[in-house]
C-alpha cells in the first residue's frame, strides 16, 4: 500500500481516534476552541490526505492530542467553520464572499494560508485512444452548462467547434464522472476552464447567467475521488476530474489527459502544476480559526508543526510543495495573525 492510499486509509483511523478520546459529554471535537486536546479538521477532499499525514505525525509528537481529519468537500467545510464547529477548513478554493459573510456573522476570526499546489487531472479510460488533449472549449462543450444531453463526444463537436475547437472528438458513449457541487474541485473546475467561456456566452444571449457558474447537472457526481477513479476506470468512453495526487496514485488504471488554455496542450505534472504553465493549476489551503487558535494551544501547535516539520506531507502526500519564498510568505502570514 502506497503513502497516499496508507493516509487516505488513514482518515476513518483518525475519525475513530478523535471520538473515542473526547471529553465525559461524548463530543467529538473542539469547535468553540474547548475540549483541550482536540482540534477538528474538515472540507476539502483533496487538502485532506495532507492534513491526515500532518495530524498523523503530529500526534506521534504529541501523547494525548485527537485531531480528526475529514473531507466531505470545500464548501461543505466552510459552513461547518463558519458555524464554529471547527477548528480548521481544509479548502481547494479560496473562501467565497457569501461564506465569508458567514463566519462575519457567526464571529468566526480566521487567518488563509496557502500550503501546496495542486492540478485538476481530465482523465478517460487507457482504452481511450482518440483522444490525448482537450481545450477548454472542447471541456465546456463536454461538461459546461450547455452539455445536457450530450451523450456522445462526437455531440459535442458542434458546439466547440463554435467556440473555437478543432480538436476532433470520437464517436463514441461519453460517460461523465466527477466531483459535485460542494467541491471546490468542482468549482475549480468552472472558475479556470469554463469562466471566460460562459461569461461570453451569457452576453452574447446564447446561455442564461444562472447557470453560468454550473456545469451540466446529468453526470455521475460523488465527494469520494476514488468512486471518481472507479468509474473512469470501468468505461471506455469515460471523462473526469480529480485532483492530480488521486489521478498519479490511480497510475496506469487511468489515462490523464493534455490540457490547452490556449497556449498549446501541456500534460500536468509537478513542474508544469509547479510555474503554472499547466492551466488548471491551482493553490491549496488551510483556514485557522484564529479564536480557536487563542483558545487552545493546541491548534496553534499543530498549524506550527504543518508549516515546519510537517511540510514534508505535502510531497509524500503527492501534491507540489510551495517554493521556498512563497512557504515564507504562508509562514509569515500564520506569525502576524
Amino acid at each position: 500500500m502506497t503513502k497516499k492510499m496508507r493516509v487516505t486509509a488513514g482518515l476513518l483511523g483518525l475519525a475513530l481516534t478523535a471520538a473515542a478520546c473526547g471529553g465525559d459529554d461524548g463530543s467529538a471535537g473542539s469547535g468553540d476552541g474547548g475540549g483541550g486536546g482536540e482540534i477538528i479538521v474538515s472540507g476539502s477532499s483533496t487538502v485532506a490526505p495532507i492534513s491526515a499525514l500532518v495530524a498523523e505525525l503530529f500526534q506521534e509528537e504529541n501523547e494525548g492530542a485527537s485531531v480528526t481529519v475529514d473531507g466531505p468537500g470545500t464548501g461543505d467545510g466552510f459552513e461547518l467553520f463558519c458555524a464554529g464547529e471547527t477548528d480548521i477548513s481544509d479548502a481547494s478554493r479560496p473562501i467565497k464572499e457569501e461564506e465569508a459573510t458567514d463566519c462575519e456573522a457567526n464571529g468566526i476570526e480566521y487567518v488563509e494560508l496557502k500550503i501546496a499546489f495542486d492540478g485538476i487531472s481530465v482523465l478517460t479510460s487507457p482504452e481511450n485512444d482518440s483522444v490525448d488533449c482537450l481545450s477548454f472549449a472542447d471541456l465546456y462543450a463536454l461538461i459546461g452548462p450547455e452539455s445536457q444531453g450530450v451523450d456522445s463526444w462526437a455531440d459535442a463537436s458542434e458546439l466547440a467547434a463554435e467556440l473555437g475547437s478543432t480538436t476532433e472528438l470520437p464517436d463514441a458513449d461519453l460517460s461523465i464522472s466527477g466531483p459535485g457541487e460542494e467541491s471546490g474541485t468542482y468549482d475549480s473546475l468552472i472558475e479556470l476552464a469554463f469562466a471566460d467561456i460562459a461569461e461570453a456566452r451569457v452576453e452574447a444571449g446564447a446561455l442564461d447567467e444562472a447557470a453560468a457558474e454550473s456545469t451540466r447537472p446529468d453526470y455521475q457526481a460523488s465527494p469520494d475521488d476514488t468512486v471518481i477513479i472507479q468509474a473512469i476506470e470501468g468505461a471506455e468512453g469515460s471523462l473526469g476530474w480529480v485532483g492530480f495526487a488521486f489521478a498519479e496514485e490511480a497510475g496506469d488504471t487511468v489515462k490523464e489527459l493534455e490540457v490547452d488554455g490556449g497556449d498549446g496542450c501541456v500534460a500536468p505534472n509537478p513542474a508544469t502544476i509547479a510555474d503554472g504553465s499547466y492551466p488548471l493549476s491551482r493553490a491549496l489551503y488551510i483556514y485557522v480559526s484564529t479564536t480557536a487558535a487563542e483558545a487552545n494551544p493546541l491548534v496553534a501547535d499543530y498549524v506550527d508543526h504543518y508549516l515546519a516539520d510537517g511540510y514534508a506531507a505535502v510531497e509524500e502526500s503527492g501534491y507540489v510543495a510551495l517554493p521556498d519564498d512563497q512557504l515564507a510568505e504562508t509562514i509569515a502570514t500564520w506569525e502576524a495573525r
